[in-house]
């Protein structure tokens, strides 16, 4: 049970901050669509951004205590039990989770005093290089080739690549609500696999005839007695991720909606227009192929062929006989 209890918490803390981002990133891109849809030329600030933001960087770093905290006393677990390897694990993890500290603890003060100021560039390398590492993490940890737990490893990098490349897009372009939207949904996908991770692990969710191996607190394995339990354990876990990545979706679009209409945000704010109208616009419209030399040349032809009809019409009236005679 303290097992899942672990990964519970640590699931929780980082879907509430993945979650909080998404709403702030999402509240200020709607928010701006509507001011450019009003034609607003200068849009009122956010405030939202100043009260939450530090709330954020504080719920990163007691996430990131919360995750040493726990790391030490799987260092302490595995130096009894005499498991070198656990003890490497969990110095990585501690690692990790100091990164990950250090860039909450200058956001926060960065947020709450002016006279201290870190530029934001710094604190997203910071994130960049927590994330690859816990990349590296769980990319290489394949202490047993049969375990389970690596396919739920493999699957967990699909989220931290998705962070990565959010960081490094608003590394580019600093302010981005977007990169920020991004990173809030990996870190979203992040939380929600962690628990499901400990769900699996630590009760009968995988299959039937699989089993935990733990060499000690941080260092274990889930074994399956057959190639046939093997296999479905893997396509459960890779079906389990399908049904967290289309709950996630779901969700995403209902907040989105509920947002957009408390903010007023119409189709005309989203700068579309129907084909329809477009269509109809261009029925009124005449073309033609002609230039205006042709329409010159076409006036002079015209005034040609009158003056030729007239003369056609004397001829034929001096040969009835009603012309006039000398």
């Amino acid at each position: 049970m303290a097992g899942l209890l672990t990964y519970t918490i640590g699931g929780g803390g980082l879907f509430l901050i993945g979650a909080s981002e998404s709403i702030i990133s999402t509240s200020e891109t709607l928010t701006q669509i509507s001011n450019l849809s009003s034609l607003s030329s200068t849009p009122p600030p956010s405030k939202s951004n100043s009260s939450v933001k530090p709330s954020i960087f504080f719920a990163i770093s007691l996430v990131s205590f919360l995750f040493m905290l726990n790391s030490l006393i799987s260092i302490t677990d595995a130096l009894k039990s005499k498991d070198q390897t656990g003890v490497v694990l969990q110095l990585e993890v501690i690692s990790i989770a100091a990164l990950f500290f250090l860039f909450s603890v200058l956001g926060l003060l960065t947020s709450l005093r002016n006279s201290f100021q870190i530029p934001s560039h710094i604190l997203n390398t910071l994130c960049l290089f927590g994330f690859v590492e816990e990349f590296l993490l769980f990319y290489i940890q394949k202490k047993d080739p049969d375990g389970i737990e690596n396919r739920y490893y493999d699957l967990l990098l699909v989220p931290i690549c998705v962070c990565i490349v959010s960081t490094l897009l608003e590394l580019r372009t600093e302010k981005s609500n977007y990169s920020r939207l991004g990173r809030g949904i990996g870190l979203v996908l992040q939380g929600m696999w962690f628990v499901q991770m400990g769900l699996s692990f630590y009760s009968s969710s995988i299959t039937d005839g699989c089993f935990m191996r733990e060499k000690s607190r941080g260092n274990f394995t889930v074994r399956c007695k057959g190639h046939p339990e093997f296999h479905r354990a893997r396509s459960i876990a890779t079906l389990q991720f399908n049904c967290h990545l289309a709950l996630l979706v779901c969700l995403f679009a209902g907040f989105y909606s509920l947002v957009s209409r408390k903010l007023g945000v119409s189709n005309e704010s989203m700068q579309y227009k129907p084909l329809g109208a477009e269509l109809q616009h261009l029925d009124h419209a005449r073309f033609t192929l002609d230039s205006d030399d042709d329409e010159d040349d076409g006036g002079k032809d015209e005034g040609s062929v009158m003056a030729e009809k007239n003369l056609d019409v004397a001829r034929e009236t001096v040969v009835n006989g009603y012309g006039s005679h000398h």
